[in-house]
């Protein structure tokens, strides 16, 4: 099989899978939409135009420069993810390239987001990452911290708070991520309830390769999927 069918084959998996998890769910509406992000870290721009010529809109990358380097010759349209932990000074780059931050964590952060946004004459979109694991090998804030950025987020400018995003652990058992996505659906319906004035609250960004389905049936509507559409990475080497 070559490497269009494969991915093409991929994405009509993932896609089924996502349907049959809607109907799966029981606290949310099945008919609530999800939007998937093919996350290509690390995979080359002719897969990218093949996932985008299947249908695919939304784009996910975790570094800047890749994500840069791929729009100059990707020759598609498509909507930008930032899904990766961006540094204070790369901010203005971030902003330039992406349509959605999803990895917000702290008020400085948003703030440097708000300074180079001013910059290029725009509101940047943005989600808050969420830590609700408490993991300290990965980015996020955590819930109790939560109230107070959402506050001052929403006095930004040129930021528009679009909604949140989080990682579960790697458990082996997928099914211990459920309640931690449950939890993380109660507090995305819960600022939608007492939505920020100038907030957009829209997105529930969780689910990945392993765990997408669960996330789905507990709420999420956009999940972001890399090797379950291109297959492992294919990392560089770097000669000597």
């Amino acid at each position: 099989m070559s490497d269009d069918m494969m991915i093409r084959e991929h994405l009509r998996s993932v896609r089924a899978e996502i349907a049959a998890a809607r109907t799966r769910r029981t606290h949310v509406p099945p008919d609530a939409p999800v939007e998937l992000i093919a996350v290509t870290k690390n995979h080359p721009v002719e897969a990218m135009r093949t996932a985008i010529d299947d249908g695919v809109m939304n784009i996910g990358e975790n570094r800047i420069q890749e994500a840069l380097d791929k729009a100059e010759n990707l020759e598609r349209e498509v909507k930008w993810h930032l899904i990766g932990h961006l540094q204070t000074n790369k901010a203005k780059h971030a902003v330039r390239q992406f349509d959605l931050i999803h990895s917000v964590d702290s008020m400085r952060l948003a703030r440097e987001i708000d300074r180079a946004a001013e910059k290029f004459g725009k509101v940047q979109n943005i989600l808050v990452q969420v830590n609700l694991a408490r993991e300290v090998s990965k980015s996020g804030i955590y819930r109790e911290d939560l109230g107070a950025l959402l506050t001052d987020v929403d006095r930004l400018p040129h930021v528009r708070l679009q909604g949140f995003m989080c990682i579960a652990p790697n458990y082996d058992d997928v099914e211990r991520c459920r309640p931690l996505f449950r939890d993380m659906y109660e507090l995305f319906q819960e600022a939608k309830e007492t939505e920020p004035p100038k907030a957009d609250i829209r997105y529930l960004s969780m689910g990945m390769t392993h765990d997408y389905a669960i996330a789905v049936e507990e709420g999420a509507n956009l999940v972001r999927v890399g090797t379950g559409i291109f297959g492992a990475r294919q990392y560089q080497t770097v000669g000597v």
